[in-house]
């Protein structure tokens, strides 16, 4: 069997940590380690809703992203001395809050917003599957807090995760880190939840166009990867009372 440049089997995670209750005055917090990548996740409840929910009894759950400029190798300039947040950064924050509103039933939480601020202390790839898997997990801790607001928890439908994927030198390989996303052939990130759905594929080849069967394979070797991130929120979230 092929062994990776840390070690792992092709449908090995790297080491998953999800830590609870890291932050003392967010309503929900995770910090999440996927190996080398680590990621904060905080979730803040707010008694306003956007403008455009307004005169209803909707809420709203909406992602924010950053990255901190030591996470990488070389240090890379904070985004608020640029002005406005980079093309990626933008893409990412969409991408989070996508996939959490995708288990949120926004009736049930009533006219407010819960916001994930995801920063990413370290990187080393999947920082945004990273995000999104801790950001449900502080997403259920600020709603269980809400339950004096008469919300139920039934408010989340359902967990929701996120794993990368992708084929190194004609092999699939879960959980890719920096080093392997950026050779990578083809390059997956998929967004699954508990009903066993998608909430987004984002697939790539980088050289050679990848086939059906090709594609597939990578979604059952996601949605594996995705089974065993379920079963680590749910024990994080059960022990953190």
């Amino acid at each position: 069997m092929t062994t990776r440049i840390d070690g792992r089997r092709p449908d090995a995670l790297r080491p998953v940590h999800l830590a609870t209750n890291v932050l003392d005055f967010a309503e929900g917090s995770c910090l999440v380690e996927f190996g080398r990548t680590r990621v904060l996740c905080a979730a803040s409840v707010e008694d306003r809703q956007p403008p455009f929910l307004r005169n209803t009894q909707s809420g709203w759950v909406t992602g924010e992203y950053s990255m901190l400029p030591r996470a990488t190798h070389t240090r890379s300039q904070r985004e608020v001395e640029r002005g406005r947040p980079g093309g990626r950064t933008q893409e990412i924050q969409r991408l989070i809050g996508r996939a959490l509103r995708g288990v949120v039933d926004l009736e049930m939480l009533g006219p407010r917003t819960i916001t994930l601020d995801c920063d990413v202390l370290q990187a080393d790839g999947g920082t945004r599957t990273a995000s999104i898997t801790g950001a449900y997990v502080a997403l259920q801790l600020a709603v269980r807090k809400l339950a004096a607001a008469g919300v139920p928890e039934a408010a989340i439908q359902s967990p929701v995760a996120a794993v990368s994927v992708g084929v190194i030198k004609g092999v699939p390989m879960l959980d890719l880190c920096y080093e392997e996303d950026s050779t990578a052939e083809v390059d997956f990130n998929v967004v699954m939840t508990g009903g066993d759905d998608f909430v987004e594929v984002q697939g790539t080849a980088e050289g050679k166009p990848f086939s059906r069967s090709a594609m597939d394979a990578l979604l059952d070797l996601a949605r594996d990867g995705i089974l065993d991130l379920f079963e680590k929120q749910r024990v994080a979230i059960a022990s953190a009372g």
